[in-house]
């Protein structure tokens, strides 16, 4: 029986617990902590959280609140949000976080991905590529919380990131992002197929079945979500869930 990671990703907005579509009206979806806890309960794969204002109001990483959510995690946990340099990487790193997570760094300090793999190993390093289609329908990679398009195309930066030092990248769609419409399996396989590290899938997943296309179609690694699992359908009710061992036994794994 092949085993996936399947990765829940928590955003924050100035410490609190917020959840987008199309990286855009973001909903309040309760405290870290809270999210953490149930989580924890539901023994989750690995957890993924990323604050998603830090870059744009040029914050540094709160080392106090990331130790708070380390100490609560009994699962594997990646963090990402204003980090600019080795040694905000080291400090997040020490204090419990198991990967580190970089967005708009990767594209204005690529050289952040070496410094930070060569210090702590390739496996620490997560580059996280957001992307859409600009006006002529192309996509391409966008930062600061899909506001800016940098221009670049995707599957040449992920290969970019991955010859740096990037371990795993964690692809977005952000067209897909909080909209139960599947994941972009093409893109997904597009950058796959072009690299030898493993590829996360995320933005779109409504279902289980979601992320059989995700592997099975697109060649991920990995699958991450948000909606899925802190919104209850169909009125987006907030509802931390996850799905049990012996669901993904039957819905995934042994179709695998």
């Amino acid at each position: 029986m092949k085993r996936v990671r399947i990765i829940p990703v928590l955003l924050l907005q100035d410490d609190r617990l917020v959840k987008s579509v199309r990286f855009r009206n973001h909903k309040y979806v309760g405290d870290p902590i809270n999210a953490m806890k149930i989580f924890n309960d539901k023994e989750v794969d690995e957890l993924a959280v990323i604050d998603i204002t830090a870059t744009q109001k040029k914050r540094k990483p709160n080392i106090g609140r990331i130790r708070e959510l380390a100490g609560e995690a009994f699962m594997p946990l990646s963090y990402g949000g204003g980090i600019t340099s080795v040694e905000e990487a080291r400090e997040i790193l020490h204090n419990g976080i198991e990967k580190i997570i970089i967005n708009k760094s990767a594209v204005v300090n690529p050289s952040l991905i070496t410094e930070i793999a060569e210090r702590f190993g390739s496996q620490s390093v997560v580059v996280s590529i957001d992307y859409k289609k600009n006006v002529w329908g192309k996509p391409k990679v966008f930062t600061d919380n899909g506001t800016t398009n940098t221009g670049l195309d995707v599957v040449s930066f992920a290969r970019e990131c991955e010859s740096r030092g990037a371990g795993e990248i964690l692809l977005t769609s952000i067209e897909r992002d909080g909209t139960y419409a599947g994941f972009d399996t093409d893109m997904i396989d597009g950058v796959a197929s072009a690299l030898p590290i493993p590829v996360i899938a995320c933005g779109g997943a409504g279902s289980i079945e979601d992320f059989r296309a995700a592997i099975s179609k697109g060649h991920a690694s990995a699958v991450a979500a948000g909606s899925m699992f802190v919104f209850q359908r169909p009125h987006n009710a907030v509802l931390i869930s996850y799905p049990s061992i012996a669901e993904l036994k039957e819905t995934l794994y042994k179709h695998l």
